[in-house]
């Protein structure tokens, strides 16, 4: 709780960054194509660490990888990629810039087939937002059998760094899931 007794979610601390994260972007349905692409990516950066840690880089990553245009970093080389290596305010590990761009690719060849590529991520929830009722934050769920669904979908279109756990993460930050707790100010907001 804040200074006005505000109601939120037991993950979220006192830093305005994640207060302001949590109160005005996690869990809002996101149907952005850009806004996906960017999000699934920095939920694969944040594997092994935490979110405030990735939610603090952010605008370097926007920054560094172009604001997340998936037709330019596909297009990135080794030259580009050892630049990224290099860069300060990201996370500099070889696999997940790569990931990056392996995603990026991957990208264009689903907006290939699906007529968007927010169609093809809200198809894995019926493009429905799930409402769940958690009291606490203990139960909230890190994977479900819909995120596993995802995670093996994507793998197989060809996305890196989407796993069970970051697939539900991302299902949680662009709202496919309304995982506030019932008594969060802002579960009412996304029912």
């Amino acid at each position: 709780m804040d200074n006005n007794n505000t109601i939120r979610c037991g993950w979220v601390n006192n830093e305005p960054i994640y207060i302001e994260y949590h109160d005005n972007e996690w869990g809002n349905p996101q149907y952005n194509d850009r806004k996906l692409f960017e999000l699934l990516n920095l939920e694969g950066a944040q594997a092994g660490l935490s979110w405030i840690t990735i939610l603090k880089k952010r605008e370097n990553y926007r920054l560094a990888f172009d604001n997340f245009d998936p037709y330019k970093i596909a297009q990135y080389d080794e030259n580009k990629i050892t630049e990224l290596l290099a860069t300060a305010g990201i996370i500099r590990n070889r696999l997940k810039i790569q990931a990056v761009v392996t995603n990026a690719q991957a990208y264009i060849k689903i907006c290939e087939r699906y007529n968007s590529f927010s169609d093809y991520m809200w198809q894995f929830v019926n493009n429905t937002p799930i409402q769940n009722q958690w009291k606490t934050f203990s139960e909230v769920p890190t994977q479900t059998e819909i995120s596993q669904i995802m995670a093996k979908t994507l793998k197989k279109d060809g996305f890196k760094f989407v796993g069970n756990t970051i697939c539900y993460a991302f299902m949680q930050a662009v709202g496919m899931v309304n995982d506030h707790i019932i008594d969060c100010f802002c579960h009412k907001l996304h029912t």
